[in-house]
């Protein structure tokens, strides 16, 4: 009888230690996060936005690249969905069209890692943000997009301007999106007016203006060349879940940039924008003015 008692102990303390064990590894990786869903007008739960874009057609994630803890708050996305069940597809503004097939032989396990990220023009701090993302998605049997058009087109249309479009080789041409629309709409003027805060010396404001033209030529290329990835992606799919598309938020808020050129091609599907809003702190947030119309979901998390 006191053994069997003493041997209850030991397994009821053992058990004890485990989920102490677990809440602590839990905890690790806890990151600090307030949602705000502005269709409702009020704070919700994590896990609540997550069980609404699992049922979406395309989730854009719009984020400020140098934040860490938004990094994280993107691969624990994928890995709520995972576990509602849902297998979506990731798409990266990160990996450029061109090294696709060099991404799918590394999914497909036969390409190793450090000989594929030699010739994939991965972003510098690849392995701390986002190759979390592409090792849950191989490890699922999730695709990965690439979905943006080569740096070296896009500083070229930067250059100058739409006239540099015509000018490509056709084997350049077709790393582009094959449709663009660029009107100097109100996704230009939001772009014209970031540019105001970087002006050259000496810019008058005919010369700003003819920058802001050239280099919003380049915005709407990658923007139409992500949105054309995106439209094909999510054609091809056939398990259940969303396009998760990861991209810096000037791209996605508001519903413009490549969320408004997907619409365009995705009629009567279902986008959900988040924007992930990095601040000093999670105290006192009320979400007002424009930051109502930025995203669906605004996710907030400490710097």
């Amino acid at each position: 009888m006191l053994a069997a008692a003493a041997n209850n102990a030991a397994v009821a303390s053992f058990a004890s230690v485990a989920v102490v064990s677990l809440l602590l590894l839990q905890a690790s990786g806890y990151v600090p996060e307030r949602v705000y869903d502005t269709q409702r007008k009020s704070f919700v739960d994590f896990e609540v936005m997550l069980a609404d874009i699992g049922g979406a057609d395309v989730v854009f994630v719009g984020e400020q690249h140098d934040d860490p803890n938004t990094h994280r708050l993107e691969a624990a996305l994928l890995e709520g969905l995972h576990r509602r069940g849902r297998a979506p597809t990731v798409s990266l503004e990160m990996f450029e069209r061109d090294v696709q097939p060099l991404l799918d032989a590394y999914l497909a396990g036969t390409a190793a890692e450090e000989e594929t990220l030699k010739v994939a023009r991965p972003w510098p701090r690849y392995k701390t943000d986002y190759r979390p993302l592409v090792e849950f998605a191989k490890g699922n049997g999730w695709p990965v997009v690439a979905s943006n058009v080569p740096r070296r087109i896009a500083s070229a249309v930067a250059k100058d301007g739409g006239p540099a479009v015509d000018a490509l080789p056709p084997t350049d041409r077709a790393l582009m999106a094959a449709e663009l629309q660029c009107p100097l709409d109100g996704y230009f003027d939001r772009f014209a007016k970031t540019m105001e805060g970087h002006p050259a010396p000496n810019q008058t404001p005919e010369q700003l203006r003819e920058m802001s033209e050239r280099y919003y030529w380049s915005q709407c290329v990658k923007d139409e060349t992500m949105a054309e990835a995106i439209a094909a992606a999510s054609a091809r799919r056939t398990a259940p879940g969303p396009v998760v598309h990861y991209n810096g938020a000037f791209h996605s808020d508001f519903g413009l940039g490549t969320a408004e050129r997907v619409r365009r091609r995705l009629p009567g599907k279902r986008l959900v924008i988040v924007s992930m809003l990095p601040v000093a702190s999670l105290d006192g947030i009320t979400p007002e003015g424009e930051n109502l119309q930025r995203a669906d979901y605004l996710v907030y998390t400490v710097k």
